[in-house]
């Protein structure tokens, strides 16, 4: 039987080729059989880019994609699709041309405005390398840099919900609590606004731990993890420290998407920043 042709779609950009490459990886969900690679051009912002990119893909007779915003660029891509006679797919061209007509009103035609580098861009990364580093009490001499640290017993999604805090470039530290065991002493050393509790109904946490419990192997975990009286007695315990630090503000976690948590930290942190913005005039 002879052997499928291994094809190449070729994606242009004259951004970072994002969109176009997450179209086409939707659209490959429908062709599982077929065997494609992809090859990405970032920046194409010249003809002279343009005129190389098609003297390879009509000798091997690729597809490409393309996501690009400069109208005399997507024409004159459009212009050697049909003198080369290479097959092509304008990504977003349509698009902005119906928004166009729709708005009454020409776009902006700025390259790469999607994914653009600017210093949110930075600051969203170097959120998100601190919160890694800072996941499940790691770096605990660092503590201080945290916007926020979130505290909670096990399986109260701190690691998660740490993480899609970053995103917004907030940077977070999570420490768990273990039950009877004495908290780390830096965590008394920050500014106490910076903490926040998390808490979870005892049904809850039972069958979350279970769930964890069946995914892992025999032993890895303790099976006292997931007993009604353990994870009683822990929440009750963590809940008496909650108590004992009113500046702690606790959130219940319980059947709660994590957006929906983390909308209501961020908006508490914008409360406070704000309150602090005013003192400080």
């Amino acid at each position: 039987m002879a052997l499928k042709k291994r094809m190449k779609i070729i994606i242009i950009s004259d951004g970072t080729g994002e969109t176009a490459t997450s179209v086409s990886r939707a659209v490959m969900t429908q062709f599982k059989d077929c065997d494609v690679y992809f090859t990405r051009y970032k920046n194409i912002r010249t003809k002279a880019q343009v005129d190389s990119i098609f003297e390879e893909a009509a000798i091997h007779h690729d597809l490409i994609m393309y996501t690009v915003v400069d109208i005399s660029i997507r024409d004159y891509i459009t212009n050697l699709s049909r003198e080369k006679h290479v097959k092509t797919l304008d990504v977003l061209g349509p698009s902005i041309t119906s928004f166009s007509n729709y708005f009454d009103q020409e776009p902006n035609q700025k390259q790469g405005l999607l994914y653009e580098v600017n210093d949110d861009y930075f600051k969203r990364m170097d959120a998100m390398e601190f919160t890694l580093n800072h996941d499940n009490g790691g770096n605990l001499n660092s503590l201080h840099l945290a916007d926020i640290v979130l505290i909670g017993v096990s399986r109260t999604s701190k690691t998660p919900l740490s993480i899609y805090l970053s995103l917004d470039g907030i940077k977070v530290t999570n420490l768990q609590l273990s039950y009877k065991k004495e908290l780390p002493k830096e965590l008394f050393e920050i500014d106490q606004r910076k903490i926040f509790a998390l808490t979870i109904d005892a049904h809850t946490l039972n069958t979350i731990r279970k769930n964890r419990l069946e995914k892992n192997s025999p032993g890895e975990l303790k099976k006292e993890y997931a007993t009604d009286e353990f994870i009683t007695k822990e929440i009750e315990w963590a809940n008496h420290i909650f108590s004992e630090n009113k500046r702690w503000p606790v959130f219940d976690v319980a059947n709660k998407a994590l957006e929906e948590t983390a909308t209501e930290i961020k908006r508490l942190l914008d409360m406070r920043k704000n309150n602090s913005d005013k003192q400080s005039r």
